[in-house]
């Protein structure tokens, strides 16, 4: 007899093992993150006293939500779990008065998505680079994290401070009213992003930064590749892609506005779960 609940912090074995059957990047801190922030937007099917498919939905105001963690262990697939928990999340964010929902689909998720009412936007990619040296210094003129929310929602378009102080407790990086860049651990390899810049040689430098810091260690890197400069940036520093998945959106509301955001100051994505 299935399920379908409120995820719980109890549940974080489960939900690592999620995680680890599909191979994909994210921790326990990671699942505890989207927990604490969406508490509400955070759901799973229980069978047989366990976990067996998620979703989370973060919502960032009431101008956008982001659909992360679709995912179901491979034998309980085919049952239809996901997608009654993705239409129980758009009906969830459509009564809490949310404009848009977006997520990063897979190429085996594009096709529920679309007949939910999701279309796609732009490609979107992971980015590898292999384990090696860094021949440099960290750069200077790097200061903590200041948060700045026009430059942040110039290149997002929502507002994520919640989302962007608790990343940046864990690693962050700022160029005052420049960049700033954040990473953290992976299950698989370390993160690089978020990371919003006004340019690309401040884009090169919170990167510096970052890789600096990460010697001899794997690093994944989310971008668009339509974003020309961080494609070359990334190729500069020895990254190459790996995967490539694609941005849907849905508007919640005929009358909601669109949603606007500018691809070409985000370098670096905050995670496929995050936007």
């Amino acid at each position: 007899m299935s399920e379908l609940r409120l995820l719980r912090s109890a549940d974080l074995p489960d939900l690592q093992e999620l995680s680890r059957a599909a191979g994909w990047n994210q921790t326990a801190d990671d699942w505890q993150r989207l927990l604490a922030l969406a508490p509400e937007g955070c759901l799973g099917v229980e069978e047989g006293g366990r976990i067996v498919s998620s979703t989370t939905a973060i919502r960032y105001g009431r101008e956008l939500a982001w659909i992360g963690m679709v995912l179901t262990l491979p034998e309980y697939r085919k049952r239809g779990f996901a997608r009654s928990l993705m239409s129980h999340t758009i009906d969830l964010l459509r009564y809490r008065g949310t404009s848009w929902i977006k997520l990063d689909a897979t190429e085996e998720g594009r096709p529920i998505y679309t007949e939910l009412g999701f279309t796609a936007e732009t490609p979107i990619e992971r980015w590898r680079r292999a384990p090696a040296p860094f021949d440099g210094e960290s750069p200077n003129g790097i200061y903590p994290f200041i948060h700045d929310p026009v430059l942040d929602r110039r290149g997002f378009g929502a507002n994520r401070a919640a989302l962007l102080q608790d990343l940046a407790s864990i690693e962050s990086a700022s160029l005052p009213t420049s960049a700033y860049a954040m990473g953290r651990p992976g299950a698989n390899a370390c993160y690089f992003g978020p990371c919003v810049a006004r340019s690309f040689e401040s884009a090169r430098l919170v990167l510096e930064w970052f890789l600096s810091r990460h010697p001899e260690e794997e690093v994944f890197w989310d971008l668009f590749p339509n974003n020309k400069p961080a494609v070359e940036l990334a190729r500069r520093y020895g990254f190459e892609p790996v995967r490539h998945l694609t941005r849907m959106g849905m508007a919640l509301s005929p009358t909601a506005p669109y949603f606007m955001a500018n691809d070409s100051a985000v370098y670096a994505v905050a995670g496929f779960e995050l936007g």
